[in-house]
C-alpha cells in the first residue's frame, strides 16, 4: 500500500530501493530477535534431497481425500484469479484513465481491504467449519470479481476492490489452519511446499489464456466470466461432504 501510494510521488527505483532496504531490515529481525526451538526430527542426522521430499509430499496427499480436494478446488480458484489479480491494472488504464494516481488508488484500496479482513479474522476467528468461511471468501470474491467488470464509475470501483481484499484474509487463514490442525507434523512442510509450487505456477498458466485473450476481448468480460465461475466454485467447496467433514473443529489429526 506504502509503495503504491510512493508511486505517485517518487520513481519506480525509489521504491524498489525502499524495498530492497525492508527486506535487510525485515531479515535481521529474524535473525537478531526470533529464537525457533529445533523440531526433533531436524535435530536428526538425514539425506536431504528435494525430489524425495516432493514425491513423499505427493504421497502423503494423494493418501489423504481431503487434501486433494482442497488442493483441487485452490488450484481452480488460482487459475480464475488471474485476470482480477493482473488485468485490473490494465483495465483502469483502458476504461478510466492512464493517471498514475488510479493505479495507485486500486493498490491502496486492496491492502486496505486486506488489513481489514486480517482485522476482522483476528477478532470473529471465522465460522466453526472453516470450509465454511473458506466458501464464504470464494463467493464474495466471486461476486465482486463480476461487478469490477460491470462497475463504470471509478470510484464503486474503488470500494468494490477494497471489499474484494477483505475476503482474502477469510480464506487464507482458515486453509492455513486447517492443514496445519490435520496434516502430520513430519509432512506438514512437504504439504505447504506443493502449496506453494501450486500457487506459484496456477496463476502464471491462467495468464497464459486470460493474457493473449484480453488483446482481443474486453477485460470486463473476463472478469464477469472469471468471477461467475469463482462464485460458482464456491458452492461446489460447501457441498463437498469430504471437504465439509475435514472443515469440522477437531483436536485430533483428520485421516
Amino acid at each position: 500500500m506504502l509503495s503504491g501510494a510512493l508511486l505517485t510521488v517518487s520513481s519506480i527505483e525509489v521504491v524498489f530501493l525502499i524495498d530492497v532496504i525492508t527486506a535487510v531490515i525485515a531479515v535481521l529481525v529474524l535473525l537478531l530477535f526470533l529464537s525457533v526451538p529445533v523440531h526433533t526430527k531436524a535435530s536428526q542426522r538425514q539425506t536431504i534431497s528435494y525430489f524425495s521430499d516432493m514425491r513423499a509430499g505427493f504421497t502423503y496427499i494423494k493418501k489423504h481425500e481431503y487434501i486433494k480436494k482442497l488442493f483441487l478446488f485452490s488450484a481452480c480458484f488460482f487459475i480464475l484469479a488471474g485476470p482480477v489479480s493482473f488485468l485490473t491494472p490494465l483495465q483502469v488504464t483502458r476504461s478510466f484513465g492512464e493517471d498514475v494516481w488510479r493505479l495507485t488508488a486500486i493498490e491502496v484500496a486492496f491492502s486496505i481491504g486486506m488489513t481489514l479482513g486480517g482485522i476482522i479474522m483476528a477478532y470473529w476467528g471465522g465460522f466453526k467449519n472453516k470450509i465454511h468461511s473458506m466458501t464464504l471468501s470464494t463467493v464474495i470474491i466471486g461476486g465482486f470479481t463480476f461487478a469490477l467488470g460491470m462497475i463504470p464509475i471509478f470510484s464503486l470501483y474503488l470500494i468494490f476492490m477494497g471489499l474484494a481484499g477483505i475476503a482474502i484474509p477469510i480464506f487464507n487463514t482458515p486453509f492455513t489452519v486447517l492443514l496445519q490442525e490435520r496434516v502430520e507434523a513430519d509432512y506438514l512442510g512437504r504439504v505447504f511446499g506443493v502449496l506453494g509450487m501450486i500457487s506459484s505456477t496456477m496463476m502464471p498458466l491462467g495468464m497464459l489464456l486470460f493474457g493473449p485473450l484480453s488483446d482481443s476481448i474486453k477485460i470486463e468480460w473476463l472478469l464477469i466470466v472469471t468471477g461467475l465461475l469463482i462464485f460458482i466454485e464456491g458452492f461446489l467447496m460447501i457441498g463437498n461432504k469430504v471437504l465439509i467433514k475435514a472443515g469440522k473443529p477437531t483436536s485430533k489429526s483428520y485421516r
